[in-house]
């Protein structure tokens, strides 16, 4: 398998995770991988009347860092510009906010950092 399979399948692991974590914990899932222009959002959710847009980080090791610090400025702004069309479309006018979910993919463990960015 080359190194782009091992990649996205290693990526749809963790977002597939991330989905089953945020239903356990109480979310609706509204949209999966959004795509607006050359922007995306992994994961749409809706809690307690707020739209949550989770960028999910998924990594097998640290030795390159955290799977969250991977979310840089130029994420950030892709995944805003993203939401801000999402809301729009949708007409949504009411509170949202911006997750991470970093998942490791050996241990299986999830952090969820709410509110991480805006």
């Amino acid at each position: 398998m080359n190194n782009i399979n091992t990649k996205a399948k290693t990526g749809r692991e963790g977002e597939d995770a991330a989905v089953n974590y945020l239903i356990c914990k109480g979310y609706e899932i509204l949209e999966r991988n959004y795509r607006y222009r050359r922007s995306e959002v992994d994961i749409i959710v809706k809690k307690d009347d707020i739209v949550i847009f989770v960028e999910v980080k998924t990594k097998s090791s640290t030795a390159y860092g955290y799977p969250e610090e991977a979310v840089n400025h130029i994420k950030v702004k892709k995944v805003t510009e993203a939401a801000d069309h999402f809301t729009y479309e949708r007409g949504w006018q009411k509170d949202i906010r911006f997750d991470i979910i970093s998942y490791n993919n050996i241990t299986k463990k999830i952090d969820h950092f709410i509110d991480a960015f805006y």
